[in-house]
């Protein structure tokens, strides 16, 4: 299917969700919306693989002409009653092929047609189905994936008939929403990005938080899949580990990989950590939904800045775990507590702490930390990390001074659903061939929105051909030595080396004050005529 294709299926998918979520606010009704269409895409997947691995004997559909009331049974559903013995070797045949099971009557076929009938038991099937795929259907990948979906809410209704009834309604929607468009991964993948972010639009700072616009998941993506010795040779052909350490609903990683694959490129591995369960769920069920296979990702629910993953938590320095690329759009200025101990932690030591009023510095130096020599790290940041003391200067001078900072992006206000404030774009290497320091302000370069401003294509194309090729503009980009940076006290404010304001046009002051000497004398003599007008008529001069 076309982009333009794609992006109809959203906006026929948001549509629907703004009709039937009523009072319901955005984020509450998101997690039953993006888990339906979840079920919807692991079943047809299921569904297509059982075809081909039963052949001929595989059931044709039933007929939908036997009434209003009869739930027409998936084809699975009839070659189960028909195959009880064969269920547990071709369940085990599945498990190998597609690493997960879903039962028949769980299928998204089924469900819908449950809602098309408006079949009074359809919230016990779905609750119950919900729970198989999460606890049984294979290993840990969707352990707790449903865990935030509460089919009993009153949100819902208030009687559980009531939640049935809406839940036939939401799903029969969705269920007619989607059949005329086609069912491949990157369709339903970039219809279910499109929710995403049309949610997080609609629900304001809280649930903004876990979204990284598009337009900024692009720049950030193509800066780290360039060589990182010398980007202008262009794209890596591997990127052996990929790591976002606040993934949120996993966009940014998934904007990595798709650079990486439309340069035929591959990639090893993707990580991913997130602390908000919701978020951490949706991450898990964003990956799936891109045709990413369990073994090609892993997820982890915990506080980064704790360091709570194993795989991250290796003391031994030869056995660290490192990354090729790392992406991040962690909380702005979030406060923290670190505790007596982390002074000491790896991934601090020899830095100090971030201040306890913003972990900016902190979530930086945990990603720093695990980067790998010939690695690129792009992390968005407020402005205040660039130029505040104390701690943060601290830590900043010794980035600068090991030549660890690449470049400084400063990018336009309000291009984010949690904050109206302008952030920037920090690149990290540990090896860096340059002995500067990029800054690019692209502040002023922007397209203006009601609610939002944007980035369009070719804002995007300027900011990483900037960085591609290390160009200078006037007004725009400047490479700056680190004996000037050192000079203004290791300050990286943007404006002091790249000002977007407009040279003053020199005035002549002997060119003003005859202009002003001849606008006087002709006042002068307009007056003497205007009086001469008032005498004649017998009235006073002025």
């Amino acid at each position: 299917m076309t982009q333009k294709g794609q992006h109809k299926l959203g906006k026929t998918l948001w549509a629907i969700a703004d009709q039937l979520r009523g009072a319901m606010n955005a984020d509450s009704f998101r997690d039953y919306m993006l888990s339906f269409l979840f079920l919807r895409y692991l079943s047809h997947n299921y569904e297509e693989s059982a075809k081909k691995e039963l052949g001929r004997d595989y059931p044709k559909s039933l007929s939908k002409d036997k009434g209003p009331d009869f739930v027409v049974p998936p084809p699975l559903e009839i070659w189960y009653q028909k195959n009880k013995d064969d269920i547990a070797d071709f369940e085990k045949q599945m498990r190998k092929k597609v690493h997960y099971v879903i039962k028949p009557k769980h299928l998204w076929s089924n469900i819908s047609e449950m809602a098309r009938t408006q079949n009074g038991e359809l919230l016990e099937t779905l609750e119950e189905g919900f729970r198989y795929i999460e606890n049984e259907s294979f290993d840990d990948t969707f352990h707790g994936l449903f865990s935030e979906i509460n089919l009993n809410s009153d949100k819902l209704g208030k009687t559980p008939k009531e939640r049935n009834k809406k839940l036939c309604t939401i799903i029969q929607k969705i269920a007619e929403g989607i059949a005329d468009f086609s069912t491949d991964t990157d369709t339903l993948g970039d219809a279910y990005e499109y929710l995403i972010g049309q949610f997080a639009a609609g629900s304001g700072k809280k649930a903004g938080e876990f979204y990284t616009p598009q337009q900024i998941s692009t720049i950030l993506s193509e800066i780290v899949t360039l060589d990182s010795q010398d980007p202008a040779t262009g794209k890596k052909n591997k990127l052996n580990r990929v790591l976002d350490f606040a993934c949120g609903s996993g966009s940014l990683l998934l904007n990595v990989r798709k650079r990486i694959k439309d340069n035929d490129g591959n990639i090893g591995k993707i990580y991913g950590q997130e602390n908000n369960v919701t978020t951490y769920n949706l991450a898990r069920m964003n990956m799936l939904l891109h045709g990413m296979k369990d073994t090609e990702f892993e997820i982890f629910h915990g506080d980064t800045l704790k360091n709570q993953w194993d795989v991250l938590n290796e003391m031994n320095p030869s056995k660290k775990t490192e990354f090729d690329a790392i992406v991040a759009n962690p909380p702005f200025s979030l406060r923290w507590t670190p505790s007596d101990t982390m002074a000491e932690d790896f991934r601090f030591k020899g830095y100090g702490l971030a201040p306890k009023s913003a972990a900016d510095f902190a979530f930086l130096l945990h990603g720093f930390h695990f980067l790998s020599n010939e690695g690129t790290m792009a992390i968005i940041l407020p402005h205040g990390v660039l130029f505040r003391s104390g701690a943060e200067e601290r830590i900043r001078t010794k980035l600068l001074k090991d030549n660890n900072i690449d470049t400084v992006i400063g990018l336009p206000s309000n291009l984010f659903y949690s904050t109206g404030i302008p952030v920037c774009i920090l690149v990290l290497k540990k090896c860096k061939k340059e002995d500067d320091v990029l800054f690019i302000n692209a502040s002023e370069h922007f397209d203006k929105g009601k609610r939002q401003n944007s980035l369009d294509k070719k804002h995007i194309e300027n900011i990483v051909q900037t960085y591609k090729y290390r160009k200078e503009a006037e007004r725009y980009s400047r490479k700056v030595s680190m004996e000037e940076i050192e000079k203004n006290g290791y300050n990286l404010n943007i404006s002091r080396y790249v000002s977007t304001a407009e040279d003053e046009v020199p005035v002549d002051l002997n060119e003003v004050n005859k202009s002003l000497t001849s606008i006087n004398e002709r006042i002068e003599k307009k007056t003497k005529e205007h009086n001469e007008f008032l005498k004649e008529l017998g009235l006073k001069p002025i």
